[in-house]
């Protein structure tokens, strides 16, 4: 295995008890209060690197690409979780959402549940260093938020406000803008659209009419989130705040497709990551380190001089100092009413998969999914009538592997699984060791079954909310059979 990953270097990459080097003392700017950077989080909803800066041509992306040419473009970015509950409790957090009970999908909403100590959401630190935090969804022209939080746990006040122009005069301020246009459902009739028959998807999709107008309206909703990104921009032009914001522009999940989000295959992981930061980051700079998405937590604390906390997962890949990551880790558990358990491990070379239920399908029973993807009853129909191809009906299988293995560099779209090659045996030993070792290091709570009945309660919730709806769907498409 090409930079082969040493037990003994576990505790270095991932250990809860390691920090990262902040860029400098918060004392250096108690008494220069207005140097200090603002921090910008602009976060784009179940949204893959499919911009035009990231190579993707059909996209108008020139506000995002504008960001990129400004600043560093990271081509190896991941999130810890594939759906947005959990990856966003990790990354308010700096922490594994799996290491604070939060990796099941929207879990301890009306429980009472609070972060165990000494963990704190970043915006606590913020605050208390004299930032002044926002979630934005004041309707300032073009920029209006949807104040999305999405925690797995409770906390009061997790913002001090909606804008950042309610700090007081002088102040820094962190603050998060939301967007969901790149969500389900993606928007039709949009003026200039993409052409369907000049998309390109991964060959684990059908070639079907309907699989290529799904993707072309995902690209169309890219557009339109471009165009939220350039009124930000505009906005901190004529503020006069652009030079003095740092601007961290990501997705919090990967792609709205059948095997991207809510899955950890790259589609459901991977995501885009600009970061322009005036005189700190060179324009046009590319880097392909591997970052978790929980490093842009710590890396936001370092840039205000905040210490990181010695209990964070993130660290900041900022800082030249830090040690770089020679894998990442995301988890994927319960989602809706959806019970599984799967964990992977990601070098720039491998991807490792655990599927701690293979006995069950990849397709178990999701009524989001089913009413809001089209490829996805698309994909029931077609291998029903014998019409897909062996690579597609592989994810229709009625079980699935308990390990999965790929060559990222030779097979990017994850098809050829090595996992059970007399060849890949060391590799897939030495990273099945590593997955176990971080599960006793960070104490992955996805070891223990979430309480059944939380399960029921998600049964039956999401059948009172879909399965009328599901079954209109399913009529009018029988007919169309």
């Amino acid at each position: 295995m090409k930079n082969s990953l040493k037990r003994r270097d576990f505790i270095k990459s991932t250990s809860l008890a390691s920090a990262s080097l902040v860029l400098g003392n918060f004392a250096n700017f108690s008494c220069a209060q207005t140097e200090r950077p603002n921090i910008l989080w602009i976060l784009a909803e179940d949204f893959g690197p499919d911009l035009g800066c990231y190579g993707n041509q059909l996209v108008r992306t020139p506000n995002i690409d504008r960001l990129a040419s400004e600043g560093m473009r990271c081509t190896n970015a991941f999130v810890t979780a594939p759906v947005c509950s959990p990856s966003r409790s990790a990354l308010i957090t700096g922490m594994y959402q799996t290491s604070i009970d939060a990796h099941q999908h929207r879990s301890h909403r009306d429980d009472g549940y609070k972060l165990p100590e000494p963990i704190k959401i970043i915006t606590e630190y913020f605050r208390a260093a004299g930032y002044f935090t926002a979630n934005v969804t004041t309707p300032a022209p073009g920029i209006k938020g949807t104040g999305k939080t999405d925690f797995n746990f409770n906390v009061e006040k997790p913002f001090d406000g909606t804008d950042w122009n309610q700090r007081k005069p002088g102040q820094p301020f962190y603050a998060q803008i939301n967007f969901n246009e790149t969500h389900r459902t993606f928007p039709e009739n949009v003026p200039n659209p993409v052409d369907p028959e000049k998309v390109e998807f991964p060959p684990y999709y059908p070639d079907h009419p309907i699989t290529r107008k799904d993707w072309a309206q995902y690209l169309d909703s890219t557009n339109r989130l471009d165009e939220k990104v350039g009124a930000v921009l505009k906005r901190l032009e004529e503020e006069k705040l652009l030079e003095n914001t740092v601007i961290f522009f990501f997705g919090d999940n990967g792609q709205a497709h059948v095997r991207g989000k809510q899955w950890l295959y790259d589609g459901g992981i991977h995501v885009p990551l600009i970061v322009r930061w005036p005189g700190k980051i060179k324009p046009g700079t590319v880097s392909d380190d591997l970052i978790s998405s929980i490093d842009i937590t710590a890396a936001s604390l370092a840039i205000a001089g905040i210490p990181i906390p010695k209990y964070m997962d993130g660290r900041d890949f900022l800082n030249p100092r830090t040690p770089k990551r020679e894998f990442i880790i995301a988890a994927r558990d319960r989602c809706d009413e959806t019970v599984d358990r799967i964990r992977c491990v990601r070098t720039k070379q491998f991807k490792y998969i655990n599927n701690f239920y293979p006995e069950r399908p990849y397709t178990q029973i999701n009524r989001y999914k089913e009413v809001q993807y089209p490829v996805m009853r698309l994909m029931r129909r077609l291998l029903a009538a014998g019409k897909l191809d062996s690579i597609q009906a592989k994810f229709m299988a009625p079980t699935r592997p308990a390990e999965e293995l790929y060559d990222i560099q030779k097979d990017p779209y994850e098809i050829n699984n090595l996992a059970g090659q007399p060849a890949s045996a060391a590799i897939i030993d030495e990273m099945r060791g590593i997955l176990q070792q971080w599960i006793k290091e960070t104490g992955d709570k996805g070891q223990y079954p979430e309480d059944p009945a939380i399960a029921a309660k998600w049964e039956k919730e999401q059948s009172q909310k879909w399965d009328g709806a599901l079954q209109k769907i399913y009529d009018a498409e029988r007919k169309l059979d």
